[in-house]
């Protein structure tokens, strides 16, 4: 299948999600698919509760990437996928998943889909979200504590010990990989750079 694979990276607060649901909504929902890092955090069931909300979820050994490269050379391939579903109140992978079917465009955005070799190799164009750190933590702040079941303190203490620093030593760096900079509310004429990247290699692929 003839598809456009985009990786949209950034620290945790900084925009990615909002920009690509508004690349999903300017493409249309029959054209883009959106996948998040997140979903493909590792399975810890072997762990208790408690040892599990000590894990560093923002290492990019968290994550299963060989997991989500097989998914996205499937879609590639033209087959649909179940993508995990992750709780964030639990720390695990729920016994849901999302089935995906495969789309001209699709999307994988968090905080370190760069960091891995192997899967940013599959990322036709990459774009990093560059947000100022005070805005970042205090919508992550605002986000965990109304979505995610968090409290104030434990949001505080998890961003010091484990976000803080894995940000400036993993997610930082990636944004030399990337082939465009914006921030979390990227101008309307940066949207429309990106977008008309996205089409102009969405008509490249058709074509061939």
């Amino acid at each position: 299948m003839n598809n456009l694979i985009i990786g949209i990276a950034g620290g945790s607060g900084s925009g990615k999600t909002t920009l690509a649901l508004r690349l999903k909504e300017r493409f249309g929902e029959d054209e883009v698919r959106l996948i998040s890092h997140d979903s493909y955090y590792k399975r810890h069931d072997e762990l208790p509760f408690e040892e599990r909300c000590k894990l560093n979820y923002d290492h990019p050994d968290a994550f299963d990437n060989d997991l989500l490269i097989e998914h996205l050379r499937e879609l590639k391939a033209g087959s649909a996928i179940d993508c995990p579903v992750y709780d964030y109140a639990d720390h695990n992978r729920s016994s849901e998943v999302q089935h995906i079917e495969p789309a001209p465009v699709l999307i994988v955005e968090g905080i370190l889909p760069l960091a891995e070799p192997e899967l940013c190799k599959l990322f036709d164009y990459k774009i990093y979200v560059d947000t100022d750190a005070d805005e970042r933590i205090l919508r992550r702040i605002r986000r965990d504590m109304a979505e995610r079941g968090r409290c104030f303190e434990g949001i505080i203490d998890q961003y010091l010990t484990s976000v803080k620093p894995m940000h400036n030593r993993y997610v930082e760096p990636t944004k030399a990989l990337a082939d465009i900079l914006t921030n979390g509310e990227p101008s309307d004429a940066i949207f429309d750079l990106i977008s008309m990247k996205i089409d102009g290699m969405l008509s490249h692929a058709a074509e061939n």
